[in-house]
């Protein structure tokens, strides 16, 4: 039989000296391998598992619910979130009510960088949203997250080094496995019908687009939020707020640089 793995997620109610060493000698004596673990939240503790035997990992699901010093969370097999949390010990923030909302402050660039990665290696069409005020490293974390991704990148329009607002693309960029990064306000208020022409050819094209300040294209143009597959938020901290106050049709003030 062949391998398969297993994210297991159990909260520590009474962390005992040799808790963990009786968790994994029981995962020992079923044959089940422990391929990472990490703890992903207060007094929560998260695995990934491997073994050929579906049977075995029931049966130590079975004993562990025994155990009064844990309540199991999880037996599944590994999502993204999953991976991610055990990689970086934490578990990305997802809005309760839109579940394609996803929410990192500054000091979780690392994770945010990682979880887009995923996101790139897609094949075909995928638009992300990213939402953020000046400086939060919006730009700089799709640019390394397509790195990760193995992917090229191209500005269609952008502020990281100097304004930028491309009317046409080598023929070389124009290609399904490029990440086209969009500056939603660039876009629709500084540019040309050339680029906006541009924009709309590249948003059918069958690739990763990344569009900073969805907010902000979604009111200018025929494009909804529904239309996006993924929403990040990326704060300074947990208690900022994401406004476009200063932002007016046809103009806008906000210190994008």
């Amino acid at each position: 039989m062949s391998l398969k793995e297993w994210y297991l997620e159990y909260q520590i109610h009474n962390n005992r000296p040799g808790l963990l060493g009786d968790i994994s000698s029981l995962l020992g004596m079923l044959a089940i391998n422990i391929v990472t673990i990490n703890g992903v939240d207060n007094m929560k503790r998260g695995m990934l598992i491997r073994s050929s035997n579906d049977d075995q990992v029931a049966r130590f699901q079975a004993i562990l619910e025994t155990i009064e010093d844990i309540s199991v969370i999880k037996v599944r097999e590994p999502r993204l979130r999953d991976r991610l949390a055990i990689r970086h010990g934490r578990y990305i923030e997802r809005d309760a009510d839109d579940k394609k909302t996803f929410r990192f402050i500054r000091t979780e660039l690392g994770l945010l960088v990682d979880f887009m990665a995923e996101q790139f290696k897609r094949d075909g069409h995928f638009l992300v949203g990213i939402r953020g005020m000046p400086r939060v490293g919006k730009t700089e974390s799709v640019v390394a997250a397509s790195v990760c991704a193995n992917k090229r990148w191209s500005f269609i329009s952008s502020t990281l080094l100097r304004q930028t607002v491309r009317s046409t693309l080598a023929e070389d960029e124009m290609s399904e496995d490029h990440i086209f990064i969009i500056d939603g306000i660039v876009t629709t208020m500084r540019s040309t019908e050339k680029h906006r022409m541009l924009v709309s050819d590249i948003m059918r094209l069958p690739a990763v687009k990344v569009v900073e300040h969805p907010d902000i294209f979604v009111r200018e143009t025929e494009y909804e939020l529904d239309d996006f597959d993924c929403i990040i938020e990326l704060r300074n901290d947990d208690s900022e707020e994401i406004t476009y106050e200063v932002v007016e049709s046809g103009f806008s003030s906000f210190d994008i640089s």
